[in-house]
């Protein structure tokens, strides 16, 4: 679908403070998942909430899912979720979350 798009978990994200309409959406999206709250001075409850860490992979692909979809949703309503995939090692501890949006409009 044309307005459907995959999200992945990226470190150092770079900003483009100039982006607009679909770009400016992904990059809000993909900024959200990569921030942990707390880490963002004058918003501290921006983001996710990482207290899913050290849970059991299965909880805690579950709670990080639940807190990606109502993060975007306060942050980024523009987006809807339509699903979200799991990247890494679960035994080793690693998750990386790849959420599909919908961009509304």
């Amino acid at each position: 679908m044309p307005n459907e798009y995959e999200v992945p978990l990226t470190g150092g994200l770079e900003i483009d403070f100039g982006a607009t309409g679909t770009k400016e959406i992904l990059q809000n999206v993909a900024m959200i998942i990569s921030t942990v709250t707390h880490s963002c001075p004058m918003h501290r409850d921006f983001a996710l909430d990482a207290s899913v860490l050290d849970r059991p992979i299965n909880v805690a692909q579950a709670l990080l899912k639940s807190r990606i979809i109502s993060a975007i949703r306060k942050y980024e309503p523009r987006a809807q979720v339509k699903s979200i995939k799991y990247q890494g090692s679960g035994p080793n501890g690693l998750l990386k979350p790849i959420v599909r949006v919908r961009i509304n409009g």
